[in-house]
């Protein structure tokens, strides 16, 4: 299997449905890169990679960030917080799975959205050549589930668990919990989820939290659904939405 491939954007952005922005290299230290990640033998994902000037330490943190079923790395929100951690110093990661680099909109098995995972963890983490200490493996919906799922066996490398917006049940559905893996999880996790969520009911959640323990910390979203978009009558606005996910998080990496 061949190595990564950085480019500079050309062939990536031809599969993907909308141009890659890079809003984290404006007026900041940071470089991002198109990445080209071999998956299988004949399948391979794009990802961007977003390296700061100076890094909280000599040896960088990372941050991994993977998109939820319906969307791809261009999420705004998944844009969002690999720029605003990139400006914080860490080094940020943001990666389509198979599916979305063929335009598809049904995800790939779970089998594969596992394998790709674990590939991009390893690239990132071990032959990256960027000098990584810690890996943080973060999604949104169902990358965080996947992520999440993988953290609870023993052939994921994951430092921690930063999920956006955990899909804890199927929508309407409170009696189908996601919860089982999440009690052999060890490592530090953060929930971000929205008082509106119809894929995480709040209440159920804070149970599940209260049987983790320290190992889990809850920021909730008020007025935020699943995506954390808030109704036009709040008094926050998605950018003040984006702003709490960010200022948590960097707080809470700070603390690891």
């Amino acid at each position: 299997m061949n190595g990564p491939v950085i480019s500079s954007g050309g062939s990536v952005q031809d599969r993907l449905d909308v141009p890659i922005p890079l809003p984290e290299q404006e007026g900041s230290e940071v470089t991002s890169q198109y990445v080209t990640i071999p998956i299988t033998a004949r399948e391979s994902v794009s990802a961007v990679v977003s390296l700061p000037d100076q890094a909280p330490s000599k040896t960088p943190d990372a941050v991994i960030v993977a998109h939820g079923a319906g969307n791809d790395m261009n999420h705004p929100l998944i844009v969002t917080v690999c720029g605003g951690l990139a400006n914080a110093g860490y080094v940020t990661m943001r990666f389509n799975f198979p599916y979305r680099e063929h335009r598809r909109n049904v995800p790939d098995r779970q089998s594969i959205l596992e394998l790709t995972w674990q590939r991009v963890m390893r690239f990132l983490a071990d032959e990256s050549g960027y000098g990584i200490d810690r890996c943080i493996a973060a999604g949104k919906s169902m990358g965080g589930r996947v992520a999440s799922q993988l953290a609870a066996g023993d052939d994921f490398r994951c430092d921690g668990l930063l999920l956006l917006g955990y899909p804890l049940h199927p929508a309407g559905k409170k009696d189908r919990l996601r919860d089982k893996h999440l009690y052999r999880i060890r490592v530090p996790m953060l929930f971000f989820a929205g008082t509106r969520d119809t894929l995480c009911d709040l209440n159920l959640l804070k149970i599940v939290l209260e049987r983790l323990g320290s190992r889990a910390e809850l920021e909730v979203i008020d007025g935020g659904d699943h995506s954390f978009n808030v109704p036009k009558t709040s008094a926050i606005s998605i950018e003040e939405v984006q702003k709490q996910i960010l200022k948590r998080s960097i707080q809470w990496l700070a603390r690891r």
